[in-house]
């Protein structure tokens, strides 16, 4: 049977194998892994990780332990599309919504120059104060009713 250390090898990052060998990874295991593993245990590198989590999925995939001669294979020949992985990032978002009241009633009523003059005040208010608090990046317009969309960094 082969060891994770000769896998490593044949996949090209074999500088990991000390960090899988000191959390105790084998191949028992392997097919756990997620790319926030990888990193915590000491792969640092994304290209690293993803090539490790596609080798991992292509062992998924067979369901077994990998022969010599097919990971000699797969380390040669890289796929051409990015694959999909069958796990997902988790990432903590923060969505703020907003609404000016009455501004349907307002834009009935006012010239559109107007109208436009009073939601841009507003949102000039609601960006100072959510400035304030967080640090943010503009978004494109496209996709914002008035074009501004926040993200925390």
């Amino acid at each position: 049977m082969e060891k994770i250390t000769d896998w490593l090898k044949r996949l090209g990052v074999e500088q990991y194998a000390h960090c899988f060998d000191e959390n105790d990874i084998d191949f028992s295991v392997l097919r756990d892994l997620t790319d926030q593993d990888l990193e915590k245990i000491g792969v640092k590198s994304l290209g690293h990780r993803r090539k490790l989590l596609r080798a991992i999925a292509d062992l998924k995939a067979g369901d077994q332990t990998p022969p010599a001669a097919a990971i000699g294979a797969a380390a040669a020949i890289a796929p051409a599309a990015p694959r999909a992985l069958d796990f997902a990032e988790r990432r903590q978002v923060t969505v703020m919504f907003s609404d000016l009241v009455g501004s349907t009633a307002l834009s009935a009523r006012m010239d559109p120059e107007d109208l436009r003059e009073v939601i841009s005040a507003y949102q000039r208010c609601v960006t100072e104060t959510v400035r304030s608090f967080v640090s943010f990046r503009r978004a494109p317009p496209s996709g914002s009713r008035f074009g501004v969309r926040w993200f925390a960094d």
